[in-house]
């Protein structure tokens, strides 16, 4: 449905439905499609309404306006009601007014405009807002693409980079357990004029990327001081910022290299898994990662966030003093005896849903208390849940060996994956009208294969149970062979 829409456009969407999950809302509304524009695009919003008080102003309007209920997990794919539905209609119809091939984020604003009646457009209009007048203003700056994120650039291999604000809006990020002092003081050093980049320091498996998705959560909440709430937080992988590295030149900036249509000042940059070998050569010569790392916290307006452990973070400063200078450490300690369960029994759905497997309890508590003995390079809660990975992926694996599959099952599943592989090279590419036979192939697919599921009644098995002793094997395997590192 979405295959038109610029990236900031889709975020946009998502950012409307999180809105509309923390009213308790069953439908998405066009109320909540304006606060999603008003959070994503913020170039187009200060173009528009030129102030923090307007938008602050249109959030309380809503508040007021709407019966605030229960709030519905972010897991539920919320639909959207009717107007909404006509707004994205009419934005499709004001990008082909403006013969764009993409629809972004003005045709969004000009489709709320649109719908007259609708709430969204009823707060536009008591601020002096008239579509055709917005219309021409839009059409006047068509060339400049970067006012409302409809700026293409190629981006790269999304293999490089993790968007963690949509991710976070989108509720795919776990829930982060004991580390509210730590996500503080991020907070506090980000907000820092000098040394603003907050350097993670702990064992692996101790939770540093835990941290960083805890604050992506709390941006999206608004749970962070107002220099940091239009902050959009993107993990950068170490391919990722060699990639910078070879294209800086040729794009300047972090943002463009990664094609998000964003400005590089309103990013936090989490360095995902920094360079753990230094090679003083290829530093020495402004080609390595370490120097790259000084480039994007220092030279692109970007805050950044880098996650080491003690040892690695002690070579790296002492060979090369600017890391100290740019970089605020932070020490996490290992999480309290009681903490790593909680955090298991918080996030164990993630591997579940994976797996298509079911936790047992015991096989909870079992994984924190043995996972010192067979994994002691690494800390709690990390090491606890690589474990628990391993003993569903064995329960899974056997499940699905005492299995047997029949054959026009299989070719039917089969079927549907190359379906789906063919539609996301079509949309990669895009080739939309491609992508709509594939999806509409698929559609058809998927229901013969539905058919054949209730035909062998293998339409809804039941989910096999991890246990202990599912845990126990697999450290009895650990034990017959040298775990692979």
């Amino acid at each position: 449905m979405f295959e038109r829409y610029t990236e900031k456009a889709r975020r946009i969407i998502f950012f409307a439905r999180y809105e509309a999950s923390q009213f308790g809302q069953p439908f998405i509304e066009t109320e909540h499609l304006l606060l999603g524009l008003l959070r994503e695009d913020k170039a187009l919003t200060n173009r528009f309404l030129r102030s923090h008080a307007s938008v602050e102003s249109i959030r309380r309007q809503i508040e007021k306006h709407t019966e605030i209920r229960e709030k519905i997990s972010t897991s539920v794919d919320l639909p959207l009601s009717n107007e909404s539905k006509r707004v994205l209609a009419y934005a499709a119809e004001e990008a082909e007014r403006l013969a764009d091939k993409h629809i972004g984020t003005e045709h969004l604003f000009l489709g709320l405009l649109r719908e007259q009646g609708c709430f969204a457009q009823t707060m536009l209009a008591e601020r002096g807002f008239e579509l055709e007048r917005t219309r021409e203003e839009i059409a006047r700056t068509a060339g400049d693409r970067g006012m409302a994120g409809a700026r293409r650039v190629a981006p790269c291999d999304p293999a490089l980079y993790s968007d963690l604000s949509e991710k976070a809006a989108n509720g795919d990020l776990g829930v982060v357990v004991g580390r509210d002092l730590e996500v503080e003081a991020v907070i506090e050093i980000l907000c820092c004029k000098q040394r603003s980049n907050p350097m993670l320091l702990g064992g692996r498996g101790v939770g540093k990327r835990a941290i960083v998705h805890a604050l992506a959560q709390r941006i999206l909440e608004g749970k962070v001081p107002r220099a940091l709430a239009d902050k959009r937080v993107i993990a950068l992988s170490p391919q990722g910022l060699s990639a910078w590295d070879l294209n800086r030149e040729r794009v300047g900036d972090i943002a463009k290299m990664i094609g998000i249509g964003e400005e590089s000042e309103n990013l936090i940059v989490f360095l995902d898994g920094s360079p753990t070998s230094l090679d003083p050569e290829k530093e020495a010569s402004g080609g390595g990662q370490t120097t790259s790392m000084r480039q994007v916290s220092q030279g692109t307006g970007t805050l950044c966030i880098a996650s080491t452990t003690e040892e690695e973070y002690k070579i790296a400063s002492a060979r090369f003093p600017w890391i100290d200078k740019l970089f605020r450490p932070l020490f996490l300690k290992p999480l309290d005896d009681d903490q790593p369960l909680t955090a298991l029994q918080a996030n164990k759905h993630k591997l579940e849903k994976f797996h298509g497997v079911v936790f047992a309890e015991d096989a909870l508590g079992f994984a924190v208390k043995s996972a010192d003995s067979y994994l002691n390079d690494r800390a709690l809660p990390g090491k606890a849940l690589e474990l628990l990975d391993a003993a569903a992926a064995a329960v899974k694996v056997r499940a699905e060996e005492d299995k047997a599959v029949p054959d026009e099952l299989r070719r039917c599943r089969a079927r549907v994956k190359s379906i789906v592989s063919q539609m996301d090279k079509a949309i990669e590419n895009h080739e939309f009208e491609k992508a709509r036979k594939y999806s509409d192939e698929e559609r058809n697919e998927r229901q013969k294969l539905a058919e054949l599921e209730k035909k062998f009644g293998a339409e809804s098995p039941a989910a096999p149970v991890v246990t202990r002793a599912d845990v126990e094997q697999v450290i009895a395997k650990w034990n017959a062979y040298p775990y692979a590192d």
